[in-house]
């Protein structure tokens, strides 16, 4: 395992650890609310500070992209290295005691992401990639379904949730990819929701208004397991635009087909 994602990995776990010792009594979890129906919890907070400290001890000059803090101080536009984390993915899930989320943690280096852990502390669902040497889960090498043809695709997907706004546009997206696939799911992590894609679990995965912690890790397990990862016009610079399709390649392809005058 490539050092820097060896100490992923440990941060990943650390988290998890914090996670998973609260999750025993959600309802001592002190929860505020960011916005409409996006929440955070003290749990995410001491996740994300859990994490940070790993990563800074092993690489102190690295940028650091979190959600719950932000840029840290050195983050700039020309710095090389850069963590993305998502403490918790799936922090409604976890309040309410709905066992779909994970942590989530990303280097981008020179503008590409090179490592990724996605942690799902709920089933020990240990997922990584390190960019050119494949996707694993639990040390054991993934590839996206062979499944090619759209009516037999499971394909997952994120509602919005943070307003209703792109609410109408959303259902007729929801409209057309449910005639034309097998099955439509909505679990509530996104990380999670691409790891699933390069495992084979789904075929394919569209959503909108997403942040780069929210993808970044997920993205680069789907490319490594043979998928691809775009926007809704089939573009690559799909992280910081907040719309992002990932799938097998042929799935890829009738998806971007379908949702594209949705870009």
């Amino acid at each position: 395992m490539h050092p820097m994602l060896n100490t992923a990995v440990k941060a990943a776990r650390r988290a998890a650890s914090i996670i998973n010792r609260a999750s025993f009594d959600i309802d001592r979890v002190k929860v505020s609310t960011k916005s409409q129906n996006d929440f955070v919890t003290e749990v995410d907070q001491a996740a994300e500070q859990a994490i940070i400290e790993v990563l800074r001890t092993a690489y102190p000059d690295h940028g650091i992209l979190a959600e719950e803090s932000g840029n840290s101080p050195n983050l700039t536009a020309e710095t090389e290295n850069v963590w993305i984390i998502d403490p918790l993915d799936g922090t409604t899930n976890f309040i309410h005691g709905f066992p779909q989320y994970c942590v989530s943690i990303a280097l981008q280096q020179k503008g590409q992401i090179t490592q990724a852990v996605v942690y799902d502390p709920t089933r020990n669902d240990l997922f990584t990639a390190t960019k050119g040497a494949g996707a694993y889960l639990n040390e054991k090498r993934i590839r996206v379904s062979r499944r090619d043809k759209m009516a037999e695709a499971l394909i997952g997907t994120g509602f919005p949730f943070r307003g209703t706004d792109s609410l109408d546009e959303y259902m007729k997206m929801f409209k057309v990819m449910t005639e034309k696939c097998a099955g439509l799911r909505r679990p509530g992590a996104a990380a999670l929701d691409l790891a699933y894609v390069a495992a084979g679990r789904l075929d394919g995965f569209f959503e909108k208004g997403l942040q780069p912690w929210d993808a970044a890790a997920g993205s680069l397990l789907v490319s490594e397991a043979g998928g691809i990862v775009a926007d809704f016009k089939g573009e690559s610079d799909y992280l910081y635009k907040g719309k992002v399709i990932a799938g097998t390649p042929k799935i890829f392809a009738q998806m971007v087909n379908l949702l594209s005058p949705y870009a």
